[in-house]
C-alpha cells in the first residue's frame, strides 16, 4: 500500500483528494493535517463523507511514516512550506499549487501526463498543472505538435465556482454566483505561464499571443474551454493529428461529437472535439476541475510515480443527469 499524507487537508482539494483516495485499492490515508480542525472528523468538514470514514484531522505531520505528500495549500504557500518545515528526502510531494510549476532552481516535474509520463515516472516531486492551464494545453498541444500556433489564440474558459476554493468570498457568495457570469484576470490569469511553457516544450517556440478570458460559471464544478487557432491547414489532418495525439492518453479522448460539460464532470476524464472553418479551427475541451484540474490529475500522477496502472482508483463515472 502507498501511504499517504495530506496538508491542508480541510479545503475542497483536500476533501475531493480524501474522497478518491477512500477508494483507492493501494492508497492508505495514514494524515490528514488542518491544524485549525485537529481532532474533528473529517466528515464534519467533508460532510459528503458521512458513513465512509472515522477518519480524523490532525495537526500532527509525521512525514516519517509516508511514502507521498499531497500538497493542497493555497497558492504561494508550498514554498515557504518547505522553508520552515523538513521532509524526508525519500518522501515524494506533488503540489497542487502553483509555487513549482514553472522551471527554475527546482527538481519539480511539471504533472502533465500526456506530454511528461517518462519524466513523472522518475520524478521524486511533482507540480500538479492548474486546472484552467489543464484544460487549455490538452486543447492546444496537439495543434502545437503541428506547428500551427503561430498567430495570437483566442481562448475562453468558464469555471465551476469550487475554482475558487472553499473560503467564501464576494464572488463566491450563492446570491451573487447564482444566475450570474463574469469575467476576471482577463489576459493575465496566472495560468498563461505554464500554459505557454508546455506549448513552447511541444512546439519549439512560441510567438503567438494565447489571449484567455477566464469566466466565473454559475455551476459548481467543471471548466468549458473554446480556442480559436488561424490556420490554412487542411482540416482531415487535424483531427487525424488529435486522435493521434491522444490515442494512448489514458483519460484525455478526441470525440467526433460536440461535448457537453456533463460528460466529464466526477471523472478525471478531459474531452477534446474539433470543428474546421475556412482559415479557423474551433478547439473545444472540457474537463472536472476538481479532478483532472487537480485532484484526479494528482492520483493519477501518484500512480505513474509508483509504477502502477495510472488509472487505478480513477475509473469514475459522470452523472449525465
Amino acid at each position: 500500500m502507498i501511504k499517504v499524507g495530506i496538508l491542508g487537508a480541510a479545503g475542497y482539494t483536500g476533501g475531493e483528494l480524501i474522497r478518491v483516495l477512500l477508494n483507492h485499492p493501494e492508497a492508505d490515508i495514514v494524515f490528514a493535517n488542518s491544524e485549525s480542525n485537529a481532532g474533528n472528523p473529517v466528515s464534519d468538514v467533508h460532510e459528503g463523507l458521512i458513513g465512509d470514514t472515522d477518519l480524523r484531522f490532525t495537526g500532527e505531520m509525521p512525514f516519517e511514516q509516508v511514502d507521498v505528500v499531497f500538497f493542497c495549500f493555497g497558492h504561494g504557500k508550498s514554498e515557504q512550506f518547505l522553508k520552515e518545515h523538513t521532509i524526508p528526502a525519500s518522501v515524494k510531494i506533488i503540489d497542487l499549487a502553483q509555487d513549482f510549476r514553472i522551471k527554475g532552481d527546482h527538481d519539480y516535474v511539471y504533472g502533465l501526463p500526456e506530454i511528461n509520463k517518462s519524466e513523472i515516472q522518475q520524478a521524486q516531486h511533482i507540480a500538479n498543472p492548474g486546472c484552467f492551464a489543464t484544460a487549455i494545453q490538452l486543447a492546444l498541444l496537439p495543434a502545437a505538435q503541428m506547428g500551427l500556433l503561430t498567430k495570437d489564440v483566442a481562448v475562453n474558459a468558464i469555471t465551476g465556482s469550487t475554482g475558487a476554493g472553499q473560503k467564501p468570498g464576494a464572488t463566491t457568495h450563492f446570491s451573487w454566483r447564482n444566475n450570474n457570469l463574469s469575467i476576471y484576470k482577463a489576459f493575465t490569469h496566472q495560468h498563461l505561464a505554464e500554459i505557454k511553457q508546455s506549448l513552447i516544450q511541444v512546439q519549439g517556440t512560441l510567438d503567438a499571443d494565447i489571449d484567455f478570458i477566464p469566466y466565473r460559471g454559475d455551476f459548481a464544478r467543471g471548466i468549458f474551454c473554446t480556442a480559436v487557432i488561424k490556420t490554412n491547414a487542411e482540416g482531415n489532418d487535424i483531427v487525424a493529428a488529435y486522435k493521434n495525439f491522444y490515442k494512448d492518453a489514458a483519460f484525455t479522448h478526441y470525440t467526433d461529437k460536440a461535448i457537453d460539460l456533463k460528460q466529464v464532470v466526477n471523472t478525471n476524464k478531459a474531452l477534446v472535439h474539433v470543428d474546421v472553418f475556412e482559415g479557423k479551427v474551433l478547439v473545444t475541451s472540457a474537463i472536472d476541475n476538481l479532478l483532472k484540474g487537480a485532484v484526479g490529475q494528482a492520483v493519477q500522477n501518484m500512480n505513474i510515480m509508483f509504477g502502477i496502472d495510472e488509472t487505478t482508483g480513477l475509473r469514475l463515472k459522470a452523472s449525465a443527469f
